[in-house]
């Protein structure tokens, strides 16, 4: 069977402090971003039912719109994170390519 445990020399997963720190920044910045609009929703339910009640476009109200609205906000936020966590250093800087033999 094979053994899930991680290893010392395996250092692929370990990320520095500082990386640590700037992924945390991100993803609140992000979720604050998503928390704003949620609100946005959950303002506009409360005190103007009627405005989220009435048919925008195609039949379909403002409220459903918001709701999918929220959906795609949340896929798009992860993918910017996705995006802005992402490992830009290069793969093996040890290795060069130039004046060596292939």
């Amino acid at each position: 069977m094979a053994d899930f445990a991680p290893h010392a020399s395996d250092n692929r997963e370990q990320e520095n402090a500082s990386d640590i720190e700037r992924n945390t920044r991100y993803g609140l910045r992000l979720f604050t971003v998503y928390l704003l609009l949620y609100l946005g929703y959950i303002l506009l339910s409360t005190f103007t039912p009627k405005m989220m009640q009435d048919i925008k476009i195609a039949g379909v109200n403002l409220s459903v719109m918001y709701g999918f609205g929220l959906i795609i906000a949340a896929w798009v936020l992860a993918l910017i994170y996705g995006w802005l966590c992402r490992d830009i250093t290069p793969a093996d800087s040890t290795t060069s390519t130039k004046g060596g033999a292939a």
